[in-house]
């Protein structure tokens, strides 16, 4: 597949949605100057091109009651359980993220939790994986930084300056 090309209004399309994914298309459009159809063909056009990949929504956890977040490094018997293991954890929920590593790891794991019972509960969870050697957990003591929208108006910044 070839490399889509971006110009400068789907840039500026992609600007506006990301911060804020439930803009109407016209406020969009009145912004741009543009029809609220070209909008809606250019977002169409990004989206069949896997550029945008649906929308999302943000929660505020603490107010939901799951304001504990941890990290549990997992350890694997064998590299060879990687996909069993990654199966199995993907069906505990209150695993939100989950990379293969290299390095110390196999697997790393965001979890969120109500409070610390509820957390190694969680962790118990992953421990009790056919597979896993053993896990290792960090506590997070605050979320300081979780921001995509920079990363992404960076990224449009540079391929506007190109």
């Amino acid at each position: 597949m070839s490399k889509f090309k971006l110009d400068e209004v789907d840039l500026q399309i992609l600007d506006m949605l990301i911060d804020n994914t439930r803009i109407p298309f016209t406020d969009i459009a009145k912004k741009l100057l543009i029809s609220a159809g070209t909008v809606h063909v250019r977002v169409k056009k990004m989206e069949d091109q896997g550029i945008i990949m649906g929308s999302s929504l943000s929660l505020d956890y603490e107010k939901l009651g799951y304001s504990f977040i941890a990290y549990v490094g997992v350890y694997l018997n064998n590299t060879s359980q990687t996909t069993f293991v990654l199966e199995r954890i993907n069906e505990i929920p209150y695993v939100t993220v989950a990379h293969v590593t290299t390095g110390k790891f196999n697997i790393f794991c965001k979890i969120r939790a109500k409070d610390t019972k509820h957390a190694k509960d969680v962790i118990f969870m992953i421990d009790d994986i056919e597979g896993v050697y053993r896990t290792e957990t960090m506590i997070s003591l605050e979320e300081s930084i979780n921001d995509k929208k920079r990363l992404m108006h960076t990224i449009f910044q540079e391929l506007e300056d190109l």
